[in-house]
């Protein structure tokens, strides 16, 4: 693969790949123009969502950090965006080109005052795995095998002005209106400041181990702190697999990841109140013994108990069924505002209605069939129609309060991730008993 010899760092310099990218863009329409004269739309706008998709992901991979981290953000909502999109930004999650053997050395002594070979037995200066914001070494001290995380240079100064270049963008495709939008943004940006901050990583990485590790068929790394810093992290090497190029035609199989997966994350909301916010499957491993291993906590959402009791709430049938409480909790989540119109009330309660009787099925039964391709059909049509609806966009789409970012980011990478795994016969309540 090849690899990145520098990272633009400054604001004008990461500002002009992106108007570099933009106007490829701008050419990739007048492309779709031209093609539609002798194409069908379909194909026409299947080719410009490819042209597109492989435009943005160019320019962001080049600047990788909260940029990058948006696209893989994005890659998750497989119901929204486009297929060229979702294939081409999951890369994101595991796969981007690597800094060059020789910035890394430079990167690493700049951030440990050491030469690598002054800290390690060992140590591969070619990456074996490079994410959003950063990548990931082998190395060997005292006959043990390590996985050494090192991130990228000026990541962390570059977030607020690389944020500040997408609000525009995301106020745009979400319909944002209004002026505590910016709570928002603000919960996007202090989520990316403390994935860049490696010590509280490693603090929770060794909390999280601690807390869940009795759940069954569910492993983890250990993590030094006194070889790590804050922006290196020196970890177990775990043999495995990564989830998505993971397959079996055992289902006993598949029902035992499954089913440590969302006892995982169930035990993680319910008794810890805190929860790894990012399930994609490139934190995940499959060791070959196919039990999951669990990796980096960099993004863990703390959720406030006058957020949790209502969410949930809203997800038991009873509630959903009754007009009075439904509406209740709407706006007790601020999905529902005090100055909403009464053609905003009218379609804000059915959109709701609608959307929390399909997604909510699995919390309404003992045991849930996460295969069942029926159920992620309806998902994916459900946020299709909305994405579509003229009446949608007539509308102030700033609703709902700032926990919902990560907490439904988490539910959809999920749950993507449970039928990914193709599990059967979940045990929806199985973490109580653990």
């Amino acid at each position: 693969m090849k690899t990145i010899d520098s990272i633009p760092t400054s604001k004008i310099q990461r500002a002009s790949k992106l108007v570099t990218t933009g106007a490829k863009i701008g050419v990739n329409y007048l492309k779709y123009y031209g093609s539609k004269l002798t194409k069908s739309e379909i194909e026409a706008k299947e080719k410009l969502n490819q042209n597109n998709a492989e435009d943005i992901y160019n320019g962001l991979q080049q600047l990788k950090g909260s940029a990058l981290k948006v696209a893989q953000m994005l890659s998750m909502e497989k119901s929204v965006l486009p297929r060229a999109y979702v294939e081409k930004f999951s890369l994101s999650q595991f796969s981007v080109p690597p800094l060059s053997p020789a910035l890394v050395v430079k990167t690493f002594k700049n951030y440990f005052g050491k030469d690598p070979s002054e800290i390690y037995d060992k140590f591969n200066t070619v990456s074996v795995n490079a994410a959003s914001i950063g990548q990931v070494h082998r190395a060997e001290k005292d006959g043990k095998k390590l996985a050494v995380k090192i991130q990228y240079p000026g990541i962390a100064a570059s977030i607020t002005s690389d944020l500040s270049m997408v609000k525009p963008i995301a106020v745009k495709m979400f319909n944002i209106r209004g002026k505590d939008s910016d709570r928002y943004f603000k919960e996007v940006e202090g989520k990316l400041v403390e994935e860049t901050d490696y010590i509280l990583e490693v603090a929770q990485s060794i909390a999280i181990v601690e807390a869940c590790k009795h759940i069954p068929n569910l492993n983890f790394p250990n993590y030094y702190a006194d070889l790590s810093s804050d922006r290196i992290i020196t970890m177990d090497w775990m043999e495995g697999v990564h989830l998505s190029e993971f397959s079996t035609d055992d289902q006993e199989i598949s029902n035992k990841l499954a089913q440590a997966l969302w006892d995982f994350y169930m035990f993680q909301i319910h008794t810890l109140k805190k929860v790894h916010a990012d399930p994609h499957p490139g934190n995940f491993l499959v060791s070959p013994d196919n039990e999951l291993i669990a990796i980096d906590f960099g993004c863990m959402k703390t959720i406030p108990l006058e957020f949790y009791t209502p969410y949930f709430e809203l997800a038991k049938p009873a509630c959903i069924n009754d007009p009075v409480l439904f509406e209740e909790k709407l706006f007790e989540l601020e999905i529902l505002r005090e100055d909403d119109t009464e053609s905003e009330l009218v379609f804000f309660r059915a959109l709701f209605y609608e959307m929390l009787s399909l997604f909510t099925q699995p919390f309404h039964q003992e045991e849930f069939d996460f295969s069942d391709d029926g159920f992620f059909d309806k998902i994916s049509e459900l946020g299709s129609k909305y994405m579509k609806s003229s009446e949608l966009k007539s509308m102030n789409g700033n609703r709902g309060s700032k926990h919902f970012i990560y907490i439904n980011r988490t539910f959809f990478g999920l749950y993507n991730l449970m039928h990914d795994l193709q599990g059967k016969d979940i045990k929806i309540n199985n973490y109580k008993n653990l």
